[in-house]
C-alpha cells in the first residue's frame, strides 16, 4: 500500500477522540442529548433529532490496511469516496457496495446506516463485513470491540448491534472491515421481460452457476449484472443474451439517480424488504424491484397502514424513505419493542445518543 494514501495514529489524532470522549462524558453528565453528526447525506433515512451536534468529520484517516489479509480499519469521519479509492489501487473493494447519497458520505454513516447496495444479496450486507469497532461509550470512555481485540465483557457483540442502529447506542469512532478483491470482469444487460417472467428467471436461475452480482427489473425491463472469471461471464453473456447495459446503472440505482426516484415526484417513496420468492403485491402505484425482488420500492399514495399490513403479510417490513415522515420505520411489536428498550438502557442510560432517531420513545 501506498504509505501516504493511509495513515496510522497520531498526536493530533489522540486530541480529537479524547475531546469526543469528553464532550460525551459532558453531555452524560448534565443529560444533554447529542446528535452523532457526519457528512449529513443519509439525514433522511430515520427521524429528525433536534440536539446539538457531536461533529465527527474531523475524526478521519485509515489507521491500517492489510490488503493481503484483506482487512482495513478506518476512523469514522473518513469520507467514503477516499476510503474506496484507496481500496480500489489495491484491486480490492466494499462488497455490499454502500451508497453515498451525496459527495459528504463517511464511514460512520456508512457503517451506523448500514444500507447496502445491489450486490448485497450475493456479497452480504454491512454488518457481515465489521470485524471490530471503536465506540465511545455513555460516559466517555473509548472501548474496543470485535473477535480481533477483545472478547466483549457487555455480553452483547457490540461491533455488529452498532452497526444499523443509527448512532442510538454509542459513538462509533474507528471500524474494521473485510475487503474482498474487485471482479476479473463484468458485463451489465437488459432482457425485456414482465414482472411474472422475470421472477421465474431469476428463481431458475438461482439454482444455476450463473455469476449474478445485481438484479432489478423496472417497468417491463430485468436488468443484470454478471460478475467473476472472464470465461465464465462471456460464458454465461452469450447464453442469456439481451442488449448490453451501461454498468453505470448500478451505480444510479445505487444512489437513487434513476428517473423513478426523482426526487420532485410528490408520492412518498417506500422500501419494502421481503421473501424475494414473494408474489407481487396487490399495492397501487410504481414499482422498481432489486435485489432479485428481496427489495422492492413503491411510489405510492396509499395509506402507509395499508403498505405495511401487506409488507406483513408477505413477510417483510416497509420503510419510508420521504424526509418528512413521521415514523420511517414499522412500529415493533411488544417483544421487539422491550429487548429494544433494555438495549437501550444497558448502553445509553440516560438516552443522549441520538434520541428518537429510530422510534419516537427510544
Amino acid at each position: 500500500m501506498d504509505p501516504d494514501a493511509a495513515s496510522g495514529p497520531d498526536i493530533g489524532d489522540q486530541d480529537v477522540a479524547a475531546q469526543l470522549c469528553a464532550r460525551v462524558a459532558e453531555a452524560n453528565g448534565a443529560g444533554t442529548p447529542l446528535r452523532i453528526a457526519g457528512g449529513g447525506t443519509k439525514t433522511f433515512y430515520g427521524r429528525s433529532v433536534d440536539a446539538p451536534a457531536l461533529d465527527m468529520t474531523g475524526h478521519r484517516g485509515i489507521t491500517h490496511y492489510d490488503p493481503v489479509e484483506l482487512v482495513v480499519s478506518v476512523r469514522a469521519g473518513t469520507p467514503l469516496t477516499e476510503l474506496e479509492r484507496i481500496l480500489a489501487a489495491s484491486g480490492q473493494q466494499l462488497p455490499f457496495e454502500p451508497p453515498h447519497f451525496g459527495p459528504d458520505a463517511t464511514v460512520g454513516g456508512m457503517v451506523s446506516t448500514g444500507l447496502s447496495g445491489p450486490r448485497r444479496p450475493w456479497s452480504g450486507a454491512v454488518r457481515d463485513f465489521v470485524l471490530g469497532t471503536r465506540l465511545i461509550s455513555h460516559d466517555g470512555q473509548h472501548l474496543r470491540f470485535g473477535g480481533e481485540v477483545m472478547k466483549n465483557v457487555a455480553g452483547y457483540d457490540l461491533s455488529r448491534l452498532v452497526t444499523g442502529a443509527q448512532g442510538t447506542l454509542g459513538v462509533i469512532t474507528e471500524v474494521s472491515l473485510k475487503v474482498l478483491p474487485l471482479p476479473g470482469a463484468a458485463h451489465s444487460l437488459r432482457l425485456q421481460l414482465p414482472l411474472e417472467a422475470a421472477m421465474a428467471k431469476l428463481a431458475k436461475w438461482g439454482r444455476q452457476p450463473v455469476p449474478l452480482t445485481a438484479a432489478a427489473w423496472h417497468d417491463g425491463a430485468l436488468y443484470l449484472r454478471l460478475e467473476g472469471g472472464g470465461r465464465s461471464v462471456d460464458a454465461n453473456r452469450a447464453r442469456l443474451g439481451g442488449e448490453t447495459l451501461d454498468a453505470d446503472f448500478w451505480r444510479q440505482l445505487r444512489e437513487h439517480e434513476l428517473p423513478f426516484f426523482d426526487p420532485a415526484d410528490p408520492r412518498p417513496l417506500w422500501r419494502l424488504s421481503v421473501p424475494h420468492t414473494a408474489s407481487p403485491l396487490a399495492l397501487d402505484g410504481d414499482w422498481l424491484l432489486d435485489w432479485a425482488g428481496a427489495q422492492r420500492w413503491l411510489r405510492s399514495e396509499m395509506p402507509a397502514s395499508a403498505i405495511r399490513e401487506a409488507a406483513t403479510r408477505a413477510g417483510g417490513h416497509a420503510t419510508c424513505y420521504t424526509p418528512s415522515a413521521a415514523e420511517p420505520f414499522t412500529p415493533l411489536g411488544p417483544v421487539l419493542a422491550k429487548y429494544h428498550r433494555q438495549i437501550k438502557a444497558r448502553l445509553d442510560p440516560k438516552g443522549i445518543f441520538n434520541p428518537g432517531r429510530l422510534y419516537r420513545d427510544l
